[in-house]
């Protein structure tokens, strides 16, 4: 299971977080958003502890889209010490992001 990240935990539970954090924005009536996080969930697995996955609704959370400039959805950010290190703007394979994720562990 994801965690779910909201305008008031964003900064607590990515930002500050001594762990490389994969961050989903997707929205419920965008379908890819939906394929990207049936594909994190396998990702989540594969990494366990070692790495935070979660997602933000983009509608029910706009302070953080709007700080992230995200635009198109979906877009997955990864943030490593409060710093955006890399970006996966659409859909993707799961292998892309296992690759992304672990040039950052």
């Amino acid at each position: 299971m994801l965690e779910t990240f909201t305008d008031s935990n964003f900064a607590t539970e990515v930002l500050a977080s001594d762990k490389l954090t994969v961050v989903d924005f997707w929205a419920p009536w965008c379908p890819p958003c939906l394929v990207v996080g049936k594909t994190l969930e396998e990702v989540a697995k594969t990494f366990g502890d070692k790495v935070k996955i979660g997602k933000v609704n983009a509608d029910d959370n706009p302070n953080v889209a709007v700080d992230y400039a995200v635009t198109n959805m979906p877009v997955v950010l990864f943030i490593k010490n409060g710093q955006v290190v890399d970006k996966q703007v659409g859909n993707a394979p799961k292998s892309t992001y296992e690759k992304k994720i672990q040039q950052f562990l």
